[in-house]
């Protein structure tokens, strides 16, 4: 995907996919922004080393949150949430939206985190750094191991199993590549 100073935003929206987070901006740039079009609920909770900035473009949805003063935030069109350094957070769309997420260029640590539906206790959890490796090849290796070892996806405090995470709706390979390729 060809990166550059402007661009369309919801043109551009139309040819990402869910939690695509495609880089838009020339590597250069301090603040990155990051394009994704989400119909369904993020399937992990995403959290970032450093403080994030996310921004409705079109579409409704709300943000959750773990471990922070707030459990969820709505969101509607024009609507900005700060993300703090190191909450655990998933978009969860009413629908089909565009959503921009800001990151710092070398964004530092990045994981993935997954929590029981029966009791809300942490169940697993997967950290990579993101200023070496690209989000999206993680988000695709560590779902799909997640998916093929039911002990991670069993709550050590319940007993509860998570369901696998459908991957068949999300191009997280097709985007790395698109990324490399530049």
């Amino acid at each position: 995907m060809p990166r550059k100073k402007t661009f369309q935003i919801l043109r551009e929206g139309r040819k990402v996919g869910p939690y695509d987070d495609a880089p838009m901006l020339p590597d250069d740039i301090q603040v990155q922004l990051h394009l994704s079009r989400n119909d369904v609920a993020q399937p992990f909770y995403l959290i970032c080393e450093k403080d994030t900035l996310l921004l409705m473009m079109s579409g409704a949805g709300a943000v959750e949150f773990r471990d922070a003063p707030v459990g969820r935030f709505a969101l509607k069109p024009g609507d900005c949430v700060y993300v703090p350094a190191g909450t655990p957070h998933r978009i969860v769309p009413d629908g089909e939206s565009v959503m921009l997420r800001y990151k710092p260029r070398e964004p530092g640590l990045e994981g993935m985190a997954w929590y029981c539906g029966a009791c809300a206790a942490e169940i697993c959890r997967e950290v990579w750094d993101a200023t070496t490796t690209l989000s999206q090849e993680q988000y695709w290796a560590l779902s799909a191991r997640f998916n093929d070892d039911t002990a991670r996806r069993t709550c050590g405090k319940c007993g509860a199993v998570h369901p696998a995470v459908d991957l068949a709706r999300f191009r997280w390979q097709e985007m790395a590549r698109e990324i490399r390729a530049g």
